[in-house]
């Protein structure tokens, strides 16, 4: 059974990474994809490709951190099937070298545009009586990221919202799931902010390994087919996620160890 073949989905952050992955898998399983980013050029490329493939897309320039425009443009795109709130950015740095405007466009960003897309699809999606909203978290939203402590707040916190709003919807025939990627090669490494550190020295310094993207859009999709509350991907972000868990005090030597390590490479 095709769960995507002649479903619409809605992806923001679509024009790269897993945003990209995810439009071109959806539209090549018979999805019919709008690519929302705010880098127009690269959401018109993206579906530009899929149309090529002998798929459906379209492109769509948007600022998720803008709550009234992600409203109007769900609601301008008429019926919901799956929403994938995926659009997000990293900051790579200690607390104390970062400012309340950095951390307010985080919050701006991450949390409040998972949050404005999912009010405004989860209203759709109660009318219809049917939907699936899809929230791209991080296993550092369960594990924690010492040096990241901004990107590991907003993605703990989409976790939690994502939980509670799938608590709420499932009477009303909305679906709810946290998508927790473990290390996935994409471009978010290179479109994040590293504060006082450089971002080779940085991805030297990640312990595990970074799995293709390819993959982690499979995962991902699975965990859609199955419903899956929480899509925590590869093995190892499991097993790190339910060590944690188990065994708190992991965090604290796991997080020391992490941190001394990204001190070593800080400048001045």
């Amino acid at each position: 059974m095709n769960f995507f073949h002649g479903k619409t989905a809605f992806v923001t952050g679509g024009a790269s990474g897993i945003g990209r992955g995810l439009c071109e898998a959806l539209a090549a399983r018979g999805a019919e994809v709008t690519v929302a980013d705010i880098d127009l050029d690269g959401a018109r490329a993206v579906a530009e490709g899929v149309v090529r493939s002998g798929g459906k897309a379209r492109a769509l320039q948007l600022d998720v951190s803008d709550g009234e425009a992600f409203a109007r443009a769900l609601d301008a795109a008429g019926r919901l099937d799956y929403l994938f709130n995926n659009a997000g950015f990293a900051i790579v740095g200690e607390v104390r070298d970062m400012d309340l405007a950095a951390w307010k466009h985080i919050v701006d960003v991450n949390l409040m545009g998972v949050v404005a897309g999912s009010l405004a699809g989860h209203k759709i999606m109660v009318r219809q009586g049917s939907g699936h909203i899809v929230n791209t978290a991080s296993l550092a939203g369960l594990a924690g990221m010492p040096g990241g402590a901004a990107y590991a707040t907003t993605k703990a916190a989409v976790v939690m919202f994502s939980r509670m709003l799938r608590a709420e919807g499932e009477g009303l025939g909305v679906k709810v799931s946290a998508s927790c990627p473990g290390f996935v090669r994409t471009a978010i490494f290179d479109h994040a902010q590293y504060l006082h550190v450089d971002k080779e020295g940085v991805l030297q310094l990640i312990p595990l390994p970074i799995i293709a993207l390819a993959t982690a859009i499979e995962d991902i999709l699975a965990g859609v087919e199955r419903n899956d509350a929480l899509i925590v991907f590869p093995f190892y972000a499991r097993l790190l996620w339910r060590l944690m868990r188990w065994f708190p005090v992991l965090h604290t030597l796991v997080g020391r160890k992490a941190i001394s390590g990204f001190r070593r490479l800080r400048t001045p």
